[in-house]
């Protein structure tokens, strides 16, 4: 769950249709007449085969082209790789968007690797009502204030006005807590270990597609515990899992960290965060984790009785993670390309691209493509064959570059004679980037490959984050510097929360986090002169 929205950036919401392309689950129908699959010419001079599939002109249309190079304008660069790669659309209600298809694979494989690590920590799903009693809302003072100005709520229904006005779900501390309160009775009822996967509505008035929109999809793990020590050590275990999460699976690094008082969610005591840094060196926070200590509990009268039969109250912890993820992946990684996926989370892992110019040639071609593909399948690596009438080898491999598919594989009657396929990583776009892979053995080395592109994406992200990480001493040389060198400013501190308001009015930037690794030693805060043993992360952020 995160805090409550703060305004971040410029707003920007823009229909994400494209005029020229209709979408079914299978095919991309495109309202142009194809280009003719035939060598290309470039000034009298007739290219070979490998020369015609690495030129990157030869295709008149080109997706890619359509697409904002992100060091002119990374907002216009986001929503164009969203169009082109057909993530995400607009939806007639304002704020709100349409997952496709593709959008919405990516976020089942982030769903199904995450669900398995909740199950494994020894969590179970459950599932809670939409509507909230606005009642339920108002008795936690703190939480009520937090979430106020983006409550959605119902007042009529079945053509009558509610004795009660409901919430449409903007987190479910409240709810759950009534219902621990009926559920737990004893120490042996306890942990309570739940997880739910579900929709929120949090009325969003600067909304960016998949990083803020009013209606976004997460899941909310809540948990209740003996002592205070059993709670907290979940807050932080299940931090370690969104780590390792982002780290192994999206190839993004991040700061673990605790957020200021300023910061945390409303209602907790502590709240934890990931942060990782995007391409344009803006702060996204991945997900958080909150020590809720007993003040939902207290609240909803959630208590059990000990050993000693004593009453006492349960010690909680929530915490979430949501889309935005989709979000973080397409701009910690994208390129002027288009969208660059890991191949842990692809929907697609590898694309078999047949090449055949003859008409004899197509059956031998598309045999082979189909025996890989089978052998492929049959190592659990999701594969597709683009067999497409009526586009060039050209215009597919544009087509799957911009969707970021981790591999391509280039098969013609020429590489079935050599006993290859010509193999074109997506993170090392170019002819210096191919190279071939022998088809016998070929789901051992298309695997091999795969974990290597893993790897070097993220090597590439977390360079980039070092490289983009500086340390200032003083306020002045902040100011000076972050409008010319966007990224992470690690800085000594000893600030309020009214120093944390005037820096971001100032400069639109926030503390992201009190990182858990601190640097050794004392230094003095960079805005106040006063000596501390804390550093934080500064940075502007989405």
């Amino acid at each position: 769950m995160r805090a409550p929205s703060k305004p971040a950036g410029a707003a920007f919401m823009s229909n994400l249709s494209h005029p020229q392309i209709i979408w079914s689950p299978t095919v991309s129908i495109l309202r142009f007449e194809p280009p003719l699959v035939k060598p290309w010419n470039r000034g009298g001079q007739s290219l070979t085969r490998h020369e015609y599939r690495s030129a990157a002109d030869i295709e008149r249309f080109s997706m890619a082209d359509n697409i904002t190079d992100p060091k002119e304008d990374f907002s216009r660069w986001y929503l164009d790789v969203i169009r082109e790669a057909e993530l995400s659309d607009s939806a007639p209600v304002r704020g709100c968007m349409v997952i496709r298809p593709y959008g919405f694979a990516i976020w089942e494989n982030m769903k199904e690797d995450l669900d398995r690590r909740f199950k494994e920590t020894g969590h179970s799903n459950a599932y809670f009502p939409l509507f909230i009693p606005q009642s339920f809302i108002n008795r936690e003072a703190e939480h009520v204030e937090g979430f106020s100005p983006e409550l959605a709520v119902v007042t009529h229904a079945g053509g009558k006005q509610l004795e009660e006005p409901l919430v449409v779900r903007p987190t479910s501390e409240t709810i759950i807590n009534h219902m621990f309160s009926k559920w737990i009775n004893s120490y042996r009822d306890l942990p309570m270990l739940l997880n739910q996967w579900a929709n929120v509505v949090r009325w969003e008035l600067r909304p960016r597609p998949f990083l803020r929109t009013t209606e976004f999809l997460w899941q909310e793990g809540h948990t209740a515990h003996a002592t205070e020590g059993e709670a907290r050590e979940e807050t932080m275990r299940m931090l370690q899992v969104y780590t390792d999460f982002m780290t192994e699976v999206a190839a993004v690094p991040v700061i673990p960290g605790a957020k200021t008082e300023r910061e945390k969610f409303a209602g907790a005591v502590n709240t934890y965060t990931i942060e990782a840094m995007m391409g344009n060196g803006w702060a996204l926070q991945g997900g958080t984790s909150h020590y809720l200590g007993t003040n939902f509990a207290k609240v909803f009268d959630t208590r059990y009785l000990d050993a000693g039969n004593q009453r006492q109250f349960v010690h909680q912890s929530s915490w979430g993670v949501s889309t935005r993820l989709v979000g973080a992946v397409i701009m910690a990684h994208g390129d002027h390309q288009g969208l660059k996926l890991p191949p842990a989370l692809a929907p697609v892992q590898a694309v078999i691209v047949p090449i055949a110019k003859k008409e004899e040639e197509k059956n031998s071609v598309m045999a082979a493509a189909e025996g890989i593909a089978a052998e492929l399948r049959a190592q659990g690596i999701r594969v597709s064959i683009d067999d497409r009438e009526g586009m060039s080898p050209g215009f597919k491999f544009n087509y799957w570059e911009v969707r970021g598919v981790p591999l391509r594989l280039e098969l013609g009657p020429r590489d079935i004679a050599e006993g290859h396929v010509m193999a074109s990583p997506r993170n090392r776009p170019g002819r210096q980037g191919k190279f071939t892979i022998p088809m016998e053995g070929i789901s051992l080395e298309v695997r091999k490959a795969l974990d290597g592109i893993q790897k070097e994406m993220l090597k590439e992200a977390t360079d980039f984050r070092d490289a983009n990480t500086f340390e200032v001493d003083t306020y002045e040389e902040f100011k000076a510097l972050l409008p010319q060198r966007p990224g992470f400013y690690r800085v000594w501190w000893d600030g309020s929360s009214l120093d944390e308001g005037k820096i971001q009015e100032e400069t639109s930037a926030t503390v992201r986090c009190i990182p858990l690794q601190q640097r050794e030693g004392k230094g003095r805060c960079f805005l106040t002169g006063r000596e501390t043993s804390t550093t934080v992360i500064l940075a502007r952020a989405y």
